[in-house]
């Protein structure tokens, strides 16, 4: 009797500790289920973050080639309606030299639209006939004009240059040959500014309000270009 005691004591105790570890086999298993499934939370969220920070960066690249693509082939529209005008007065072949820096920009530009699979703006054809002419209108009104234009144009598409090259750096996108091109671009246009002015710019009539109005078209014409 004392030895069906002794066992019934022992089974008892034994049943409580087979008890008490498969409690604690299960309670294991339910943390490390529970660990698990918030790791995989937060890595699914750290790949969406990453996923979002890659589609601003598209976008941002996308725009900012859409726009220059458009910029470039207007400033080489403009200084075609102005050779149409002065192609054969002595400032004729300065405006040929700057046109044709114009087209080697349009160039690139139409390189890294293909390359980057970006669409063009579809604004162009306003561009093509707004930019030519703005050029004739301006060498019509004498050549300080059409380097007013010059120097208005030129100036706000270096200042928009300078803004991209900033923004690439905010979002820190590492594309050496976009930005490369962006700066050397950049100092042309800033040397085209330049040459407008010690060809007598200053000297074009209403030439202050003038200069403001091609700025501000400029400015509504890249705002749109960036967009549509």
């Amino acid at each position: 009797m004392a030895s069906l005691q002794k066992v019934m004591r022992f089974g008892s105790r034994s049943g409580s500790y087979l008890i008490g570890s498969s409690t604690t086999t299960s309670s294991n298993k339910y943390f490390t289920s529970t660990t698990t499934t918030a790791n995989n939370s937060n890595t699914s969220k750290t790949s969406q973050v990453d996923l979002e920070k890659e589609r601003l960066k598209r976008e941002l690249i996308e725009r900012i080639i859409r726009v220059d693509h458009a910029g470039e082939f207007g400033a080489a529209r403009i200084y075609e309606g102005q050779l149409a005008v002065l192609k054969n007065t002595k400032e004729g072949p300065l405006i040929r030299e700057m046109a044709d820096q114009e087209l080697e920009h349009q160039a690139k530009f139409n390189q890294l639209i293909y390359e980057k699979r970006v669409r063009p703006t579809v604004l162009s054809p306003i561009w093509n006939v707004a930019g030519f002419g703005l050029g004739y209108v301006s060498a019509l009104m004498g050549k300080e004009a059409a380097m007013a234009v010059t120097v208005a144009v030129e100036t706000v598409i270096s200042e928009h240059y300078n803004d991209q090259l900033r923004q690439l750096n905010d979002h820190q996108i590492d594309d050496k040959d976009l930005k490369d091109t962006i700066k050397k671009f950049r100092d042309d246009e800033m040397e085209h500014m330049h040459i407008g002015i010690e060809h007598d710019a200053e000297l074009a009539p209403l030439y202050k309000p003038f200069s403001e109005l091609v700025k501000v078209g400029t400015k509504a014409a890249i705002w749109l270009s960036s967009r549509v």
